[in-house]
């Protein structure tokens, strides 16, 4: 009998690896601590109609192998039907072989829907379009029911800090929920000098929430503050920043109240006045996270929008960001050393989307672990573009050299989608299988269970302990 493509031992290459994988791994829950799930979509429960309302809403991912694929964008992003944008990627996946979209959609299909047997192809999409649908009409297939099914107990969505936690408060105060859902700090639109009209109408929406009259750069600073404070307040323990490259210019409280100034009157500060307003906001940040022991996320690298005219047609998010190319080094040094040498550096993540940073920011790292906390400076997982099999394995392979990897926080989804859950038992399959190897060459000592004790401090037990939530009732905590 031909083995299923997705069998048990997939990715595993060596008996080592098998052994880790499935002694270590295979059944530890998950602490999901960086996504972008739409929080509205848990706190109702919802459930899906059918399997392109579930994998194809809002997945770029998936878009961009479309269109590579000569898919017409109206079966991506536009009016097209919901089992006719499904025909187009099951159109789509055989030609994907070789890109993580195909793995992860045949993962899907085995750990959500029990499909093992058939790999998606126009001769199949019908077969299992109507399999799954039938399933997401059960109830424990809504959201939450998705989320149980992969033993997530914790999540922290990305959130504006002129949100509101409306639909926070709700999923702390319903008591038929066990999966504990916390907010993520994410001010990016504060950065934003190049559309004073955009920045102005978020900024009417912070002073709103904060119940701050934001006329001036104090002003910006306390509304911020009680932002922090109300998501500290509903658990939160994080914040993240996605930046092109590190703003770290000189400045001095004259000129970032002057660029903030013209801000607020409309129009755009020089890009000397941009400089200095943007620095100094992400080092007010940092300092507010380490007062309240948070964890600080640097996402580097993404150039936004590349494709005008997607871009107005379909607006942010469709698939036409790409890996930058951006000074990293020096503006990273000056930002984490202004803060140290204050010593108010909280622990902080460091993520690159361009392969060329990988040694540049797990050296970075190395730089600033103060010795009081162990990982306080993390090389953080393969990003985007870069959470592929090889990706992942230079990540890896990566901090091993240049760090300790056995101090990780692991693997996150970084997805808006509730199928994406396979990623961290991907993760875990690539861990294991490059560890094996490790260990069957005599590159490190071949003692199954100190090895395995590292894979479960990787995937599950480090990121308990350094991200410091309230999980006291969930399992292994």
């Amino acid at each position: 009998m031909k083995r299923p493509f997705i069998h048990e031992n997939f990715l595993l290459g060596s008996r080592r690896a098998v052994e880790l994988y499935h002694g270590y791994a295979a059944g530890l829950p998950i602490l999901d601590y960086h996504n972008h799930l739409p929080l509205k979509q848990i706190a109702d429960d919802t459930r899906f109609e059918n399997l392109a309302q579930v994998w194809l809403s809002g997945d770029h991912y998936k878009w961009r192998l479309m269109r590579a694929n000569g898919v017409p964008e109206r079966f991506c992003t536009g009016d097209a039907s919901d089992w006719e944008k499904f025909e187009k990627w099951a159109e789509t996946v055989p030609a994907a072989a070789g890109n993580p979209l195909h793995h992860w959609t045949h993962l899907e299909l085995v750990r959500y829907f029990g499909i093992a047997d058939l790999l998606l192809s126009p001769a199949t999409a019908r077969e299992i379009w109507e399999q799954c649908n039938a399933l997401l009409a059960q109830p424990d297939f809504s959201t939450r029911g998705l989320l149980r099914r992969m033993k997530v107990v914790a999540l922290c969505t990305t959130d504006d800090p002129a949100d509101d936690l409306a639909y926070h408060r709700r999923l702390a105060e319903d008591r038929s929920f066990d999966i504990r859902v916390y907010p993520t700090f994410r001010p990016d639109p504060a950065m934003n000098t190049e559309d004073p009209t955009v920045l102005n109408a978020w900024l009417d929406r912070l002073g709103a929430v904060s119940n701050v009259d934001i006329h001036g750069w104090d002003d910006l600073l306390e509304a911020l503050r009680r932002r922090v404070d109300a998501f500290h307040a509903a658990g939160g323990r994080l914040a993240d920043h996605g930046l092109e490259t590190i703003p770290a210019d000189d400045f001095n409280a004259a000129e970032v109240e002057s660029a903030f100034a013209a801000l607020r009157a409309g129009r755009k500060p020089s890009v000397t006045a941009a400089g200095a307003y943007r620095s100094a906001l992400l080092v007010e940040c940092g300092r507010m996270y380490a007062e309240r022991g948070w964890t600080m996320q640097l996402h580097i690298g993404a150039l936004r929008n590349t494709n005008t005219r997607l871009f107005r047609a379909r607006g942010r998010d469709v698939g036409c960001d790409t890996i930058g190319d951006a000074e990293i080094a020096r503006p990273l040094a000056r930002f984490l050393d202004r803060l140290d040498r204050e010593d108010r550096l909280p622990q902080t993540i460091l993520y690159n989307l361009n392969p060329r940073d990988n040694e540049l920011l797990a050296a970075m790292a190395g730089n600033f672990q103060d010795g009081r906390r162990p990982g306080k400076m993390q090389y953080g997982s393969a990003w985007w573009f870069l959470d592929t099999w090889p990706g992942m394995r230079r990540q890896i392979e990566t901090l091993a050299n240049f760090g300790l990897l056995s101090r990780f926080v692991g693997m996150l989804t970084d997805s808006r989608s509730f199928l994406s859950f396979v990623r961290h038992e991907y993760f875990r399959r690539v861990l294991c299988d490059w560890l094996g190897a490790e260990m069957e060459a005599g590159r490190i000592p071949d003692d199954l269970e100190a090895v395995g004790a590292m894979v479960r401090d990787i995937c599950w037990l480090n990121a308990v302990h350094y991200f410091r939530l309230n999980l006291s009732s969930s399992p292994g905590a």
